[in-house]
């Protein structure tokens, strides 16, 4: 049991923050399959509340392992049933949470304790508009070409794929 787990990801969690019971089969998609939700397995969401707790297995009697305290972490589904989800958070852990207690808003994480530039365009020459603060969360605007677009109070702008957790197509728990 990790009892610390949630006061960890409070510390980070629900702050954008900028510098200034159908238990059902598990879809164990590894491929991009279409789950019973109707969404490719694996893929990114969100936590919608926070707190929200985690099991052992996808139903309520299941074992609680721990509780998430951070509102906006990005969290990958890799299975899921029609009503329970099978997470890994930026940790590496995997637990079982209800699907209403995820969102399907995209954001990432800067896991590193350093702020990153974010640049006016997804380059590395353009213009710094902000810096996102280290192990802090982001709306996902968008990426292409090695770069994310995210945003966070009220600013916003491009920084490259790999600092951020939330953007690996890969399953990052097994």
């Amino acid at each position: 049991m990790r009892p610390r787990r949630g006061a960890r990801w409070a510390a980070i969690g629900g702050a954008l923050a900028l510098c200034a019971c159908d238990a059902g089969a598990p879809a164990q998609a590894e491929d991009g399959r279409v789950g019973p939700s109707g969404y490719p397995v694996p893929r990114y969401v969100s936590l919608k509340f926070d707190k929200v707790n985690a099991r052992a297995g996808p139903s309520d009697s299941h074992r609680l392992l721990w509780v998430y305290r951070s509102k906006g972490l990005p969290v990958q589904v890799v299975a899921e049933t029609t009503e329970w989800r099978r997470i890994c958070d930026p940790d590496g852990s995997i637990a079982w949470v209800h699907r209403r207690t995820t969102d399907g808003r995209r954001t990432l994480l800067r896991q590193q304790a350093t702020p990153v530039a974010l640049h006016s365009d997804p380059n590395s020459s353009s213009a710094v508009t902000a810096r996102m603060a280290g192990r802090s969360v982001a709306q996902l605007v968008r990426c292409e070409g090695g770069w994310c677009k995210v945003r966070a109070s009220g600013r916003s702008g491009w920084a490259p794929t790999r600092e951020f957790w939330g953007t690996s197509e890969r399953v990052q728990c097994r």
